[in-house]
């Protein structure tokens, strides 16, 4: 596995983002499958693993705690907090909280569900617009003075925002989504980025599974997975949006790869400052995935998928509105 350079922090190029394991895509079924995809993730050099303490209320982060018994030293561990559920249950959190006194306890109870003593990229997960960013950051900060985290990272932020957080602290990372189908980062927050020396995470590598080519209808969609809901899968949208994944498979099958191999190594060529987590609680689809690890795109092939999938041709939000109103603060 190649390597990616976040800030200071050197991370495989491709990660597991474990979201999906416990919540989302829907029903939680096999944590034994979950953990032996980490414990294959581990084996084949991606050893960068990403979670949060809202996914599945913790349980998320228990999993994760779980599957690096005896082999903790072997990874490097991302988590995140700042989100809050109104109630248990729901489908997306509703409450960021980046305050001071809430980072202390988060912190906390994430080291002690996932059974550590140390975090190696902690992240904010939104901006609180109530906390300013360098409070937030700042209580951060104390957490590696403190030796229980070793970086710190922000995630759907605006440059200005990376601005004023770095300089209270050096930022390692900003995790956004980031694919064919999500082109903003690269006229957003990217430029920034790259003038401080700062990596970057793409969630959702696969459009949340769009560009691998296997959604073909709503239906395929259960009942407990969010996907069903957002713009980007409802209405026509799905259709207009499944025409242009139609145009990936075509060059995907020209150079002999998965429309999601294809779909990842694209963006892995956009840097060393770049890594990607594309999540999957399933071994098979794991390998397919670091198969992409294997793929140098060409030139010609770089510029065939950007005419594909134009920055602004995808149809839809990525959230619905009250989501929209907490990325890119």
């Amino acid at each position: 596995m190649r390597e990616s350079q976040l800030g200071a922090l050197t991370v495989s190029s491709l990660g597991l983002g474990c979201m999906g394991m416990s919540q989302a895509y829907g029903v939680r079924d096999d944590d034994a499958e979950s953990i032996a995809t980490v414990h294959a993730a581990i084996d084949a050099g991606c050893t960068f693993l990403d979670t949060a303490d809202v996914y599945g209320d913790g349980a998320n982060e228990e999993l994760v705690g779980r599957a690096l018994a005896g082999r903790r030293d072997q990874v490097v561990l991302a988590t995140k907090f700042g989100f809050r559920r109104d109630q248990a249950g729901d489908t997306m959190p509703t409450i960021v909280d980046g305050s001071p006194e809430y980072a202390r306890k988060a912190l906390d109870a994430s080291l002690r569900r996932l059974g550590v003593e140390h975090i190696d990229l902690w992240y904010l997960h939104r901006r609180d617009p109530q906390v300013p960013i360098e409070e937030s950051v700042g209580a951060m900060a104390e957490a590696v003075q403190a030796g229980k985290v070793r970086h710190l990272g922000l995630s759907e932020v605006s440059g200005e925002t990376v601005r004023a957080a770095h300089a209270v602290h050096p930022i390692a990372a900003v995790q956004s989504e980031w694919s064919l189908w999500t082109r903003d980062p690269e006229t957003g927050v990217l430029p920034t980025l790259r003038e401080l020396g700062i990596g970057f995470v793409p969630f959702s590598p696969l459009g949340r599974g769009f560009l691998t080519g296997q959604i073909t209808s709503p239906a395929d969609f259960g009942p407990d997975d969010m996907r069903a809901s957002m713009p980007r899968f409802t209405g026509d949208n799905f259709q207009k949006n499944l025409d242009l994944v139609a145009k990936v498979k075509e060059l995907a099958a020209a150079r002999g790869v998965t429309p999601g191999q294809l779909a990842l190594a694209w963006l892995l060529a956009q840097g060393n400052d770049v890594a990607p987590i594309p999540g999957t609680k399933r071994r098979s689809y794991l390998a397919e995935n670091l198969g992409a690890a294997d793929i140098t795109l060409t030139p010609e092939e770089l510029t065939a998928l950007d005419e594909a999938f134009p920055p602004d041709a995808v149809a839809g939000d990525r959230y619905n509105e009250g989501g929209m109103k907490m990325v890119g603060r």
